[in-house]
């Protein structure tokens, strides 16, 4: 057997040999204190104007079901195209943003469009493989796989007893 030999320039500077913690070594979950304390002093205060979430998710399922009845109405308007695309991406989305809340919260929107995009894609190439392309019925086709999504999404948190995370 060698010798020990001495440590390299780099090793010997290296942090973690004076006890600190590597990056991936201090990462953890942030919760919000119960007391409301200077933890949360960064987070939007209760008041009217503050929180606009519940607002914008409404306004997001109203261009969602706008675009998926101009679609299914055949209606010839200039909203048609860009409401129809924003719910064939957004109806997949929400159902795999639901399957995936253990993520943070930019992790989630990421897989989910990412997801989103897959489901379209499929649902589009199966129509093109058995020569049946219809708008109509990819609309249908993408939002039957959305919902059997939720339900199962739902029916697992009802099985397995967990309340979803807020």
């Amino acid at each position: 057997m060698t010798a020990h030999r001495g440590l390299r320039h780099i090793e010997a500077r290296h942090p973690a040999r004076r006890g600190a913690k590597s990056p991936m070594q201090t990462l953890r979950i942030k919760t919000p204190s119960p007391d409301g304390s200077a933890a949360d002093a960064g987070r939007a205060r209760p008041g009217p104007g503050r929180d606009l979430s519940p607002l914008l998710a409404g306004a997001a399922t109203a261009v969602a079901v706008a675009g998926a009845l101009l679609a299914l109405a055949d209606t010839a308007t200039p909203l048609r195209a860009p409401c129809t695309l924003f719910f064939l991406l957004m109806a997949p989305a929400v159902a795999i943003a639901a399957a995936l809340r253990g993520l943070d919260p930019f992790g989630r929107a990421v897989a989910a469009l990412a997801g989103s995009v897959a489901v379209n894609m499929l649902v589009a190439q199966g129509m093109l493989a058995v020569h049946r392309w219809s708008a109509r019925g990819g609309l249908v086709a993408v939002t039957g796989l959305s919902l059997v999504l939720l339900l199962l999404v739902l029916l697992r948190e009802r099985i397995s007893g967990k309340r979803p995370q807020k």
